[in-house]
C-alpha cells in the first residue's frame, strides 16, 4: 500500500503535459513477492531484485559492483508515449549516484540525473543532447517522466521532466530536445549507476500512450 500523499503526489503528476491518455503498462509491485523480478521484465545487466521496506515493496539494485545497469519493462513503442518511474538513491561522502528512465530500448533515448553535476540530461544513445540544472536531494525519492511526442511529418520532440516526489511536479519540463531521426521502436527501460556505493531503488513503473 503507497502512503496516502505519494497517491496524491502521483496523482497530480497527471496533469503535467496534455497527457497520458491511454495506460499501456502500469506496475507498483505491491503484489510482486519478494525476489527475482517477473518473466515480465527484461534484465539487461545487473542483481536486480523486488525487496520490501516498512510495507512497501519495489526493485532494488546493489551498490556494486560500479556499473551501468538496467531493465527493460512496458510494450514496444516508437512514439508518441510516456513513461514514468520513481526512483530513489543516496550520496557517500564525495561519491553520487547516477539514475535514469528511458524509452525506445536499450539503446534509444534516456532521462538521466547525474547527479554530481547537479544536472539532468537527455541523451540519444550514449550521447548527450541537452542538459539541464537540478538540485538533487540525496535519499529522497525522485519522480521521473520521460515524453517522445511527435510534433510534425519528420519532427519530434523529447519532454524529460525530474522532481522531488514528495513535491508537486513542475509546469514544464525540465528538459527538452527537438529531434528529426526518431529512434527504432522500444521498450520503456530503467538505469542505475551506483557510482556512491549504495543501493539504489525503483518503483511505480508506468507507460501511456500520448493524445496526438
Amino acid at each position: 500500500m503507497k502512503p496516502q500523499w505519494m497517491a496524491w503526489v502521483l496523482g497530480a503528476g497527471l496533469g503535467l503535459q496534455a497527457a497520458a491518455a491511454e495506460p499501456l503498462f502500469s506496475q507498483d509491485f505491491s503484489k510482486v513477492e519478494p525476489g527475482v523480478l517477473p518473466d515480465e521484465f527484461l534484465v539487461l545487466d545487473g542483481q536486480f531484485a523486488v525487496s520490501e521496506e516498512s510495507g512497501n515493496r519495489f526493485v532494488e539494485l546493489p551498490g556494486a559492483p560500479l556499473e551501468s545497469f538496467g531493465f527493460l519493462f512496458g510494450p514496444s513503442q516508437p512514439s508518441g508515449v510516456e513513461a514514468s518511474a520513481r526512483i530513489f538513491a543516496t550520496r557517500s561522502g564525495r561519491k553520487f549516484p547516477t539514475f535514469g528512465l528511458g524509452l525506445n530500448g536499450a539503446s534509444g533515448y534516456r532521462l538521466q540525473v547525474a547527479a554530481a553535476k547537479n544536472a539532468v540530461e537527455l541523451l540519444r544513445g550514449d550521447v548527450v543532447v541537452a542538459s539541464a540544472p537540478f538540485a538533487w536531494k540525496t535519499g529522497v525519492w525522485t519522480q521521473l517522466k520521460l515524453a517522445l511526442r511527435k510534433t510534425g511529418d519528420s519532427a519530434f520532440r523529447l519532454e524529460g521532466t525530474v522532481w522531488p516526489a514528495d513535491a508537486a511536479a513542475p509546469p514544464a519540463p525540465t528538459v527538452t530536445f527537438d529531434e528529426t531521426r526518431v529512434q527504432p521502436a522500444g521498450k520503456a527501460s530503467v538505469w542505475g549507476l551506483p557510482f556512491s556505493g549504495t543501493p539504489i531503488r525503483f518503483d511505480d513503473l508506468s507507460v501511456a500512450r500520448l493524445e496526438s
